[in-house]
């Protein structure tokens, strides 16, 4: 028994030690390169000792010691990071297509079914057509104009729920969370799926509000974490963090949600026969997946990785967003005041903001674009992939490296933004400086050609949701509490949100009959 488990230990150290010297190796092959300047990586694990909780924060610490072009070792994966708007402009403008693949990650493979939607997919003629799909079909500015109203009802409904609570503590993203959810679920299923009875319509399947807000939050968070069998694929098998096994657990969860709808609306296609009118995103691609002239056909799963992506992409990121400018805005209220008399001005006090107002309110928009500088839902745009071998500055990039832009760190560059820390909507007014990629100083939907598809429709809701909500209420903080007071802690994903929720005070200041819901 002694030998036996003598002989077990003896190749087990054998193997680690192989390992090892492969890993060095293939360090040693990567010495033709110059790579950028970055910490020197321990064996194995890389520079994965020096990433923190907030891998934005910690890259972001790195970068100021060793430039705006980075390189790193993430495990066994050669890693570069780029931190400022030069180094922005350079993956994603004049070399996107050399940075345009996605690596293959755990979260790609069980979360959106073996990267059947647009953000992971690799670079290539899936991906070419999902996009066209997504710009022509799903979002194009003709389908979000026909679906105004559902915006506008489902915002009536939210500003009468506050009203209804009206004076007491409110915690804010919650609100916005079901707005959020209402209104993707009305755009992309057809209907509301989750309602406040616990009950998903019809069927067998059911879920909580609460359940769902928390499989969106998880998947969030599992696309956004450094999974070891990523960066070190040999210790895959083992998942020593147990993301893998949460990541099944999600998917799994969603995909029961997802058969559910997919099977209702299959029911109505057959129902109405050569009558049928598609009605929602859903129903547009049960139809384009009957398509034969697609290069790709769209398979079941395809069809179930683009829902997911769009339930789970406008849920999140505009609640994120709009809670972190209310919790500015409260720790501002010079900014707050003025943002209030421009919408007493310009609407007045008889009528609710329209998606049509908000051209005229150059304020507001300045809030919305120096809380997306501030606090980008995505610190660190989601990876790319070079597919080649690229030079730049004398160092080079080698093919099969992960690049990362953090736009987090160029929002507060002190060569770009003066006093960046500081929560200045000014600095916008009168500015051309605008979110939708072509400007790399302010990136939060990202740029190029894996640029988010869905700016158009976050952008509207951000600004319509956040225009109504100060129109409507006055906003303070609970009693007892000081704007100095109101943590601005920040929790990891994929979208970084508020770790301690915000909890606001909301008074009706217009007509009572303005807030009487759909």
């Amino acid at each position: 028994m002694e030998q036996f488990v003598a002989v077990i230990v003896l190749t087990t150290a054998l193997f680690f030690i192989t390992i090892i010297i492969l890993r060095l190796c293939r360090s040693h092959h990567t010495c033709k390169y110059k790579l950028p300047p970055g910490p020197h990586p321990w064996p194995v694990i890389g520079n994965l000792n020096l990433i923190g909780p907030l891998s934005h924060h910690s890259i972001h610490e790195l970068s100021q010691r060793y430039g705006p072009l980075m390189s790193l070792r993430f495990g066994s994966t050669p890693v570069v990071v780029g931190s400022s708007v030069d180094m922005a402009r350079f993956f994603l403008k004049e070399k996107d297509l050399a940075f345009i693949d996605r690596p293959r990650t755990a979260a790609g493979r069980y979360t959106t079914y073996n990267y059947c939607d647009m953000v992971w997919a690799p670079y290539g003629t899936y991906w070419h057509q999902g996009r066209k799909l997504w710009q022509v079909e799903l979002l194009n500015s003709r389908r979000l104009a026909s679906l105004e109203h559902v915006r506008r009802e489902e915002l009536c409904g939210m500003l009468k729920d506050l009203h209804d609570v009206h004076g007491t503590d409110v915690v804010l993203r919650e609100h916005l969370y079901m707005l959020n959810v209402n209104v993707i679920s009305r755009m992309v299923l057809g209907k509301k799926y989750v309602l406040e009875d616990d009950r998903i319509t019809g069927g067998s399947a059911t879920t909580s509000p609460e359940e769902f807000r928390w499989m969106v939050d998880k998947i969030f968070f599992l696309n956004g974490v450094l999974n070891i069998g990523d960066m070190i694929p040999w210790l895959g098998w083992l998942d020593l963090q147990g993301y893998v096994k949460r990541m099944k657990r999600i998917a799994k969860m969603f995909d029961r949600f997802l058969e559910h709808v997919l099977v209702e609306h299959a029911q109505r296609r057959r129902r109405e026969g050569e009558a049928f009118v598609a009605k929602d995103m859903v129903d547009v691609l049960l139809e384009l997946a009957d398509d034969p002239n697609l290069v790709v056909p769209i398979k079941r799963d395809g069809i179930k990785g683009y829902t997911l992506e769009l339930i789970g992409g406008a849920t999140d990121t505009s609640a994120v967003t709009i809670e972190w400018a209310m919790s500015e805005l409260l720790r501002n209220p010079e900014v707050l005041a003025k943002a209030t008399e421009e919408l007493d001005r310009v609407i007045g006090r008889e009528r609710l903001v329209t998606e049509g107002d908000i051209l005229n309110l150059p304020y507001l928009q300045a809030i919305v674009k120096e809380t997306m500088r501030l606090h980008p839902v995505t610190p660190l745009l989601a990876p790319r992939l070079s597919r080649l071998d690229v030079s730049i500055g004398g160092y080079d990039i080698p093919a099969g490296t992960l690049v990362f832009v953090n736009v987090w760190a160029i929002g507060r560059d002190p060569k770009v933004w003066e006093s960046p820390k500081e929560f200045r909507p000014e600095r916008f007014v009168g500015s051309s400086v605008d979110v939708k990629g072509q400007d790399y100083e302010l990136l939060p939907f990202g740029s190029g050609r894996r640029m988010c598809p869905g700016i158009g429709l976050g952008l509207k809701m951000v600004q319509l949701t956040l225009a109504n909500l100060l129109h409507a209420f006055v906003w303070r903080l609970p009693d007892g509490m000081v704007a100095e007071e109101l943590s601005m802690e920040e929790k990891f994903g994929l979208s970084v949100s508020r770790m301690i929720l915000l909890k606001a005070v909301a008074e009706p200041k217009l007509p009572a009959h303005l807030y009487g819901g759909p």
